[in-house]
């Protein structure tokens, strides 16, 4: 199973990569629970990133587990449409499957692609990101007016009461 990792590439403006905070926090999440999903399945997390930037990210969060690898100078992203051929990326899960000496791509979760509720926001990876498994049992749920940041400066939040 491989999680893309969108992290927007530098430009002119913006000479470093910048990692997106929803896909943060998913890995965030999901870190701790890698060891015991390597008991049954092989996990990686991709990005386009140099690998250099990649790992770097990952220090700073505190990431021990999740194995991490960059796409960049192959075809991996535009194969398994997790990147437009202007370089907007998507975040997706891509599960493979191996046979003998032969993989096969098993599933993605493409749900990204078919428009939302209205509303709504996509849902293709919330099968994995705790943050929203958990906010979306509470009375507010995840709400429309607050997204994940890649630091919170202000503490912890004493909004709401669920």
């Amino acid at each position: 199973m491989i999680y893309s990792f969108m992290f927007k590439p530098g430009s002119a403006g913006m000479p470093l990569e910048v990692p997106c905070p929803f896909c943060t926090s998913i890995i965030d999440g999901i870190d701790g629970a890698v060891p015991h999903l390597t008991q049954r399945i092989n996990f990686a997390v991709v990005t386009k990133a140099p690998i250099e930037s990649f790992s770097a990210h990952a220090r700073a969060r505190g990431w021990r587990n999740a194995r991490l690898l960059s796409s960049a100078g192959t075809s991996f992203n535009g194969d398994y449409r997790v990147e437009s051929g202007d370089d907007d990326q998507y975040a997706m899960v891509t599960t493979f499957v191996r046979h003998g000496d032969t993989i096969r791509h098993f599933w993605s979760s493409e749900t990204w692609f078919v428009p939302p509720e209205a509303g709504q926001d996509p849902r293709h990876v919330d099968f994995m990101w705790p943050l929203w498994a958990v906010l979306d049992r509470t009375p507010q749920g995840r709400g429309s007016d607050w997204w994940p940041s890649l630091s919170y400066d202000d503490g912890p939040s004493s909004a709401g009461t669920g």
